[in-house]
């Protein structure tokens, strides 16, 4: 049985005839990333999952990953919120989250459902909201106003065309449960309303 005893000197700093070699570098399997990097390789997958409702917006940007952290058994444990109970895309977003964490090679995972406390527009990012605007659906409000305030035009909502505030609601619901149909008065363009939930 050999050992080699480590030196705090450099060893590209000892004579040519020292008694002792440099130690060799442990060899590191490159197949298996580090904490740091499975939890980099998390989030940049999970970046990339589109919201199935409104492509423009990634899950990130939504604020429906509440966690990815690492459990003490070495497994990746990804925290995510339903937008609202019932939401006809959770299922949809669960199954996309799956699939780009097991293409990003993080190693074992796991889903954790986090109903409470439950999501709100107040978590979607400062970028995700640009991007809703950008797509042609104003963002909700910040913080989150009444849906009541909302429709009686208490809080006018911005027209994300012309950015006009002369904006009436005219349907509660728009193409999905969580928007509200709104009209410009000033470009006559309708929108859809992102609402406070």
């Amino acid at each position: 049985m050999s050992s080699v005893r480590a030196e705090s000197r450099d060893p590209a700093l000892a004579p040519a005839d020292a008694s002792v070699p440099p130690a060799a570098p442990v060899p590191v399997d490159a197949s298996v990333p580090t904490a740091q990097k499975r939890l980099s390789l998390a989030w940049r997958a999970l970046a990339a999952v589109e919201d199935p409702e409104i492509p423009a917006l990634n899950i990130v940007d939504l604020g429906l990953i509440r966690f990815v952290r690492l459990q003490c058994d070495g497994t990746l444990d990804v925290g995510l919120s339903p937008t609202y109970v019932g939401c006809p895309a959770t299922e949809v977003i669960r199954r996309s989250v799956e699939r780009a964490l097991s293409n990003a090679g993080v190693g074992a995972f796991a889903l954790t459902q986090v109903l409470s406390p439950a999501w709100t527009s107040d978590w979607m990012t400062p970028d995700g909201r640009r991007k809703l605007e950008s797509y042609g659906i104003a963002p909700p409000d910040r913080p989150a106003a009444s849906m009541r305030d909302v429709l009686r035009n208490a809080r006018p909502v911005g027209c994300p065309r012309c950015r006009s505030t002369d904006t009436e609601c005219i349907s509660e619901f728009g193409s999905t449960p969580c928007k509200a149909l709104h009209r410009c008065r000033t470009c006559l363009e309708p929108f859809e309303y992102f609402k406070c939930i």
